[in-house]
């Protein structure tokens, strides 16, 4: 008993450089030094670890604050356009898909090169990044496929950076997703009569709408399919919480056995 806690006694002083005890062999001086160092370097990743952390996690949730003024809470496609349509106009739009396209690159980075900031919940419950990128990313398909709007290529590019980083962020959990998905041969979880009763209110707001409702949907479509199923497995990763289109289909669709098992649970 007396050997445990003397060797409990040299490591512990060890670990934490206290210096009390000393070793008497040369085997055990290199082993004390190894331990005294693995110490050091412990409290040095903690000093530059925990405020990198904090740092992207600031980034991404002033974005996701930020939103709740344009798009609601939850958020959703439908008030984010309608209040820019409002407020804005719809030639400001342009500017929002650069901001936005600059923070899924950050998002993509930052949550690959330090996974435990996915599971990161919003300081309000209501609120989460993944239901904020679906509104965002969704708003963008809308305004490419059905508002009679000249091309908005930045619209563009922000479902590219958004689904790009979907993508990534799951295959580093390993979670099945489509890597070159098309529709109609990959289903998306939104339904057409969803679409036409957004485009409906979008029409009484007084936005312009392209005449070929059907092309609408499958532009749409074309655009949703790219991060659809991504959207919504990281959704049920993180236990997001409901918003249109992307946190409330998460019980039962595309989910893998899983997540569909800890629902039920």
């Amino acid at each position: 008993m007396g050997n445990v806690f003397a060797v409990i006694r040299l490591s512990g002083s060890s670990l934490f450089t206290l210096g009390f005890d000393i070793a008497k062999t040369p085997l055990v001086t290199a082993v004390v030094f190894s331990e005294a160092i693995l110490g050091l370097m412990l409290v040095g990743l903690l000093i530059a670890y925990l405020p990198t952390m904090y740092a992207a996690f600031a980034r991404r949730e002033q974005a996701v604050n930020m939103l709740e003024v344009r798009a609601g809470t939850p958020p959703s496609a439908l008030e984010m356009l309608l209040r820019f349509n409002r407020i804005h106009g719809l030639d400001k739009l342009a500017d929002y898909w650069k901001l936005w396209e600059a923070w899924f690159a950050d998002v993509e980075e930052s949550h690959t090169t330090l996974p435990a900031l996915v599971f990161f919940r919003s300081p309000r419950a209501e609120n989460s990044w993944v239901t904020a990128s679906g509104t965002v990313l969704d708003a963008a398909a809308i305004t490419l496929s059905a508002i009679d709007i000249p091309y908005e290529a930045p619209a563009a590019l922000c479902i590219r950076a958004g689904f790009l980083a979907f993508h990534r962020i799951a295959d580093y959990f390993d979670i099945p997703h489509p890597h070159d998905p098309h529709y109609p041969q990959t289903p998306i979880c939104v339904e057409r009569a969803e679409f036409d009763s957004v485009l409906d209110q979008l029409a009484a707001a007084g936005i312009p709408l392209k005449l070929d409702r059907e092309q609408a949907w499958r532009d749409f479509a074309g655009w949703r399919v790219n991060y659809d199923r991504s959207l919504i497995l990281l959704c049920g990763l993180v236990m997001a919480p409901k918003a249109p289109w992307s946190g409330d289909r998460v019980p039962g669709f595309h989910l893998p056995p899983f997540f569909i098992l800890k629902k039920k649970l």
